[in-house]
Formats: C-alpha cells, sequence, structure tokens
C-alpha cells in the first residue's frame, strides 16, 4: 500500500463514490484508484441519467468494474440511486454502510445538460439543484451523521466541481451552490474531525467532447494533453489519506493548468 493510503494500522476502509455508472468515467478512475490504495468500495449510479445522455447507457460497466475493483482486493457495493428524490441521499448512506460505517465520501455525480439563459426550462433548472446541490448537501448530512466520534480525525469529503457556465447555465449554478455547500462544511464539520473539499478537475473527456471541442481544450492546456480520470484520481486519493486531511475548506483546481492566467 502506498504512502496515501488508509492509516493507522486499520482494516480497508469504507468509501461511497457516486456516479460510478460508466468505467470511462472520473468516479470510475477515482475507484480503482483507491481500490489499489486499499479501500473498499460502495458505488453509486443512475441509468436513466445515462439513457438521456449521448453515450446511452453501458448495461454491463458497473459489473465489470466491480470486477475489476475486487481483483485488487476490495469489497464492492453497487447501489442504484435516483439522487433527484430527496428521500434517497439518505437511503444511499444507509445502504452503503449497512455492515460499518463510510468514513469517506466522493461526490461525482451530475446531472448535466446544456442550456443557456434564455433556453433553460424551470424544470430542467429544478432537476439540475435537485441533484448536483440539494443531493449533495443531504449526502454531506447522512454522511455527517453516521459518521463514528472516535474515528474523529479521520472523514473526509470530496466533491468534483466545475467552472463552466455559459451555454450551460443550470449545471454551472448548481456547480456554483455545490462549492458552497462544500466548504460550509469544512467549518461546521471539522468538530467531528471531518475535512471537506472541492475539486475543480477542468476538461476530462469522458465520451461528451467531439472532435472539435477536444481539439480546442486541448490547445488551452500547457501540458498539450487534457486531463484522463487517473489524473484526477490521484489527487482524490491524496485528499483522502491520512496527509490529505489538513487540507480543509478548499476549492481546487487540479486541471493541468487550464485555469492558470
Amino acid at each position: 500500500m502506498g504512502p496515501g493510503g488508509p492509516q493507522h494500522g486499520e482494516g480497508r476502509p469504507l468509501a461511497l463514490v457516486t456516479g460510478v455508472g460508466r468505467e470511462v468515467g472520473i468516479g470510475a478512475g477515482i475507484a480503482r484508484e483507491l481500490a489499489r490504495q486499499g479501500w473498499d468500495l460502495a458505488l453509486s449510479f443512475w441509468r436513466p441519467y445515462d439513457e438521456r445522455m449521448p453515450w446511452g447507457v453501458q448495461e454491463h460497466d458497473a459489473a465489470r468494474l466491480a470486477v475489476q475493483l475486487r481483483a485488487l482486493g476490495a469489497a464492492v457495493a453497487t447501489i442504484e440511486a435516483d439522487l433527484a428524490d430527496p428521500a434517497v441521499p439518505a437511503q444511499l448512506l444507509a445502504e452503503a454502510g449497512a455492515q460499518r460505517p463510510v468514513r469517506a465520501l466522493v461526490l461525482s455525480h451530475a446531472e448535466s445538460v446544456d442550456s443557456g439563459l434564455l433556453d433553460t426550462h424551470h424544470v430542467s433548472f429544478d432537476r439540475h439543484i435537485a441533484v448536483n446541490a440539494r443531493a449533495s448537501w443531504l449526502l454531506l448530512k447522512a454522511f455527517a451523521e453516521q459518521f463514528p466520534p472516535e474515528w474523529r480525525g479521520l472523514g473526509r469529503i470530496v466533491a468534483l466541481t466545475s467552472d463552466h457556465t455559459v451555454g450551460n447555465m443550470p449545471y454551472g449554478a448548481s456547480k456554483g451552490a455545490l462549492d458552497r455547500i462544500v466548504r460550509a462544511a469544512a467549518r461546521e464539520l471539522g468538530p467531528q474531525g471531518i475535512s471537506a473539499n472541492v475539486l475543480n478537475p477542468g476538461p476530462v473527456d469522458t465520451g461528451w467532447m467531439d472532435e472539435d471541442t477536444r481539439t480546442v481544450l486541448t490547445a488551452r492546456q500547457p501540458s498539450g494533453r487534457l486531463g484522463t480520470p487517473e489524473d484526477i484520481a490521484a489527487v482524490v486519493a491524496f485528499l483522502l489519506s491520512g496527509p490529505g486531511g489538513w487540507i480543509n475548506g478548499q476549492l481546487i483546481h487540479a486541471d493541468g493548468g487550464f485555469s492558470a492566467p
């Protein structure tokens, strides 16, 4: 186990990672890295969202990913969860932690449907807020409520965010709310020994880019390449580690310099 993995000589702790429905996604990359570093995993996904997206449902991805993670030594549970339903976040934490408490929460789920100020429908706006902001708040709340007091100092929350707003207004607005919720958690959950950070990965092509988009965004990267799920996973794994706990209440751009002026 590497130096970024679980500390204190304990058995494998449990992390809940949301939004892990596709093998090529950032959530899947995070799950692989956490499994390598000694975590057991509960993974949530929601097929009806993928059905509405250009890539469609990858019917067997969750099962295939679970096989990969178990080969790395992790115990794995996959849970289908509609985070637009306000009752679901608490149910998800209860199911994920049915055998033992969840020690780390990684929010990589998202509702993301392009629309701007003039063409966004209120139903779409409400769905973005429900999934990206409200569900995230309720997941943090349920996580804190199940967190054992004797684990003070070991709790970790990482949420993935974005600066994208133009032409994707409801997504950007809901991610802005997410940022504030998570940074508030750094203060409010600090007495429980839970650190909370927001991570902006910049553009990572997980199947949503066309060739023109890929070319334009790559040209803006100082390194000349786009980020990968593995790049983001390594940063998340560090934030979940023992040393990573001293980073708290931050909005971190781990984007290869994409956001540099």
